[in-house]
């Protein structure tokens, strides 16, 4: 991929953050409207959890709420996780009271970037593993990225590959079997992909960290992730 594609593409990103971090503070909306299906919806789909990425509210993902409500899921959001600026642990943490307030079960996790370490962190945890069916991640990166050892906020060294929760979590290869993993053939944010050892991992011609969120090709894989959950005994 030449370098013109490389840089278009993460100035296109970074204009969609703009974008939708703006349009997320301006235009808020209530949450609770994605907890009912919408009319004309089918029923009696699985509950959905949205965990957006680092500095995202949930309203960066509205995109992806948007879809899975036209799609006739509830769409649950946990409002505490703010920016999601905490460990992955406390992050998770916060999430599984959620769960547990809310008696949730049968859940599919949809996360994006950061949002995924937090949903295998909950798959972890003994008190909400049982509630949650399986995860699927957007550009979330598993493995780390090399640029975190280049940054001195705790928040964003996190992602090193040397982070100790991080490992952990990869070195965790029952939960992977549950795991379906989407990312685009360039993410300026996360160099080596993420890939992840026994799950299903899907690939697309999307470029970008962030843009894919919106992506049709990304919600359409979404959904498949989500159906082929419906039809594994596991």
């Amino acid at each position: 991929m030449d370098l013109f594609k490389r840089g278009r593409a993460w100035m296109l990103d970074y204009a969609y953050v703009g974008f939708w971090q703006v349009h997320g503070f301006l235009f808020r909306v209530d949450p609770a409207q994605y907890l009912t299906p919408a009319p004309g919806a089918p029923g009696g789909k699985a509950p959905v959890l949205l965990i957006p990425g680092i500095y995202e509210t949930w309203q960066f993902m509205r995109p992806v709420a948007d879809h899975l409500h036209r799609a006739g899921h509830p769409v649950h959001v946990v409002q505490k996780l703010g920016y999601n600026r905490g460990t992955v642990e406390a992050m998770a943490q916060l999430a599984a009271g959620y769960l547990e307030e809310q008696d949730l079960t049968d859940v599919v996790i949809v996360a994006h970037s950061k949002g995924g370490l937090v949903g295998k962190f909950l798959m972890t945890m003994s008190s909400t593993a049982q509630r949650i069916n399986r995860l699927v991640a957007v550009n979330t990166p598993f493995s780390g990225s090399v640029y975190a050892n280049f940054f001195f906020l705790p928040s964003i060294r996190a992602f090193s590959p040397h982070d100790r929760t991080l490992r952990m979590l990869l070195a965790n290869l029952d939960l992977n079997t549950r795991i379906t993993s989407i990312y685009g053939r360039f993410d300026p944010h996360i160099p080596g992909g993420s890939f992840v050892e026994g799950a299903r991992n899907v690939q697309l011609e999307t470029m970008g960290h962030f843009r894919p969120i919106a992506d049709s090709r990304v919600l359409q894989e979404i959904d498949r992730a989500i159906e082929a959950g419906d039809t594994d005994p596991a």
